[in-house]
């Protein structure tokens, strides 16, 4: 009897599907499962989740209080930070507090093993190892395209109302040293084919962009005697407003300069090198720029400084930050070795750059869905982003929305004064990428609202109500505001005698009394803390030891307050006069192509992006105050 053969083609069914396993796709996987929703997380290496596939370091300059926000909105990456933690710093404490950002170096190996601990442990999320190639979409019953699911290289069919595209740099990559190139999204790892070409089929704009790595180092042929120590804080700081203390041992970062004759050498790889020969054709980002570029943007400079940061305790291997290149293998080992520290150097690999597909972030809404394809959303580098934690950030807001429209509830959305995650979506939606987009202070119009140490006080009650954030993580928040409140409420009503703390004022290097005052008086000096003032009075002493340990934290966000009162509230009110124009809706209110009263560039920009509300017009480049006016003046009519 003649066998039949068929081909069966598997089925499964969820809420929401999450492509991409790195720290967008993470984030989106543990936010939609961890409000209802039955969620996938497919990935192509169950080995490699979460992996840093550049720097192994979380939070810097306006990230780490991105970083902060994902744990007050009940993410992970706070805490899972502070479990593979090696060292951690405040960066920017001789500034205002505005500007102070944390930032941890991290054992790269621990760091993906602790995030695949948390998921295999989140209710609600399955991981399915494989490769998408497909989307599905469907036309019935929608005015535009509405996702259906997906379909992978093992012909499986995975069906969901929602899809989040967290891809990274797997789409149609192109990695490259020197003149050779080869498909692959990361090291050693294979590119995403095909699916950049289904989900651009349905009409979403697609464009290319590069970034790149450095070399990885022996420490074993390190000298770092001629090197410069760079250890972390003494004190264990953290990133989770719930977590512990960093359980691993304080590793330090080591610092070290290029030289002319590393220059020397570098100039004469410069023609094989793809970034200056035509080889590589799309734009990296311009605040992290390989050393080639360096040294053709500052030809003046003489060195470029370097830092040598460790992988995890129980490894030899080391970053050097500062040496991102795509140079020929020979002319980046030999250019080191003329660096004293690296005269006997050995690497594990060398750098390389790496081109990949993003899609134009202006097809978004705020809740990252496609306004092209109902029920996709995108987050992370596919937008055109970089940066572990702008990933996250974006991934986290994907799975929160995409859950709360399969319950059919209001989105959620942050603003810019409410969050550096609010600022990134808002930027990368309404203006559009011409490069890589990464996350600065400088972008964010309202940094005294938001500070690192008042993530939870912005965004966890927020959180909560959307119904992420746990009740345990709100309690815990709730606690510390009544603290906060109490330790405020003291200082604004006790009383200190001069007689009784000149003294230790001047001690402090501050001037002494005249007369009493009330305590919040000395607080608001520069050279005065309450952490200072807690050994001179007994009753502030007594205070804060209650607090338990928590007294860091509580301390921190009530001297803040205090000192930086008037600031708060005059940023406030600016806030609350632009919160007028985020009131006023004007989404599919205006023909824009018929308006003539409109610059022609106003007209074009604003069809294009189709703004949600009339301040989100006012942000666009090339929409004049005296556009807003006119749109003002037609919606008064």
């Amino acid at each position: 009897m003649r066998r039949v053969l068929r081909t069966y083609l598997m089925k499964l069914i969820y809420d929401v599907i999450v492509v991409g396993a790195g720290h967008a796709g993470c984030e989106a996987a543990c936010a939609s499962a961890g409000m209802g929703a039955k969620t996938c997380l497919i990935t192509m290496d169950m080995n490699k989740i979460a992996q840093m596939s550049c720097n192994p370091a979380v939070g810097g300059i306006a990230k780490g209080q991105i970083v902060r926000e994902i744990d007050a909105l009940g993410g992970h990456m706070g805490e899972i930070t502070d479990r593979t933690a090696i060292q951690f710093r405040m960066l920017n404490r001789s500034k205002g507090p505005a500007m102070w950002s944390p930032r941890a170096q991290c054992d790269r190996s621990k760091f993906i093993w602790a995030w695949r601990e948390t998921l295999d442990n989140t209710p609600n999320l399955s991981i399915w190892q494989d490769q998408v190639t497909e989307l599905i979409t469907s036309h019935e019953g929608t005015a535009r395209n509405a996702v259906a699911g997906v379909r992978t290289i093992w012909g499986v069919e995975i069906m969901a109302k929602s899809v989040i595209i967290t891809a990274g740099t797997f789409l149609n990559g192109l990695m490259h040293i020197g003149r050779n190139k080869l498909e692959g999204g990361r090291c050693s790892e294979p590119a995403a084919k095909l699916l950049t070409e289904s989900i651009a089929s349905n009409g979403i704009r697609v464009g290319r962009m590069k970034t790149g790595t450095p070399v990885r180092i022996d420490g074993r042929s390190v000298h770092f005697e001629d090197m410069t120590e760079q250890p972390g804080d003494e004190a264990c700081g953290r990133f989770s407003y719930m977590g512990d203390d960093r359980k691993l041992p304080q590793l330090p970062c080591w610092i070290t300069y290029t030289n002319e004759a590393v220059h020397a050498r570098l100039r004469e790889g410069l023609e094989d090198s793809p970034l200056f020969n035509g080889q590589i054709q799309s734009i990296g980002p311009r605040y992290c720029p390989s050393i080639e570029t360096k040294l053709v943007t500052f030809a003046g400079k003489d060195s470029h400084l370097l830092f040598l940061e460790p992988e995890g305790v129980n490894t030899q291997e080391y970053y050097l930050n500062g040496f991102s290149s795509s140079l020929p293998i020979e002319t980046q080992i030999e250019a080191l070795k003329l660096i004293p520290a690296f005269r006997d150097l050995k690497v594990y690999r060398p750098g390389y750059a790496i081109e990949y597909d993003y899609f134009d972030p202006t097809q978004l809404y705020h809740t990252l869905e496609s306004k092209v394809v109902d029920g996709l959303y995108l987050a992370g580098q596919v937008n055109g982003t970089t940066g572990y934690e702008e990933a996250a950030g974006q991934g986290l807001i994907a799975g929160m929305n995409a859950a709360l429209k399969l319950q059919g509830k209001e989105p959620f959305i942050l603003h810019r004064d409410e969050a550096y995650i609010g600022v990134l979506i808002d930027d990368i939606v309404t203006k559009g990428v011409d490069e890589p987009y990464r996350m600065f202070t400088s972008r964010a119009e309202y940094r005294i609202l938001l500070r690192q140490d008042d993530a939870d006080a912005r965004l966890t009650e927020k959180s909560y109500n959307a119904g992420l954030a746990t009740q345990a993580r709100l309690n815990h928040w709730l606690e510390k505001k009544q603290k906060i409140e109490e330790l405020v409420q003291f200082c604004n009503e006790y009383s200190v005698k001069a007689a009784l703390i000149n003294d230790a004022l001047i001690t402090l290097g501050t001037t002494p009394l005249q007369k009493g005052c009330k305590l919040v008086d000395l607080v608001a000096r520069p050279q005065v803390s309450i952490q200072k003032l807690a050994p001179y009075i007994a009753a502030l002493q007594q205070f804060t030891d209650t607090l338990g340990t928590r007294r860091d934290g509580i301390v921190e966000a009530a001297e803040i307050r205090l000192k930086y009162s008037g600031y708060i509230m005059r940023e406030r009110e600016v806030a609350s006069k632009m919160q007028r124009l985020e009131n006023i809706r004007i989404s599919g209110r205006f023909d824009y192509a018929s308006l003539q009263s409109l610059s022609t560039e106003a007209r074009q920009k604003l069809a294009a992006i189709n703004p949600d509300t009339l301040a989100q017009a006012s942000r666009i480049p090339g929409v004049s105050p005296s556009d807003i006016n006119v749109l003002l003046v037609l919606l008064g009519r």
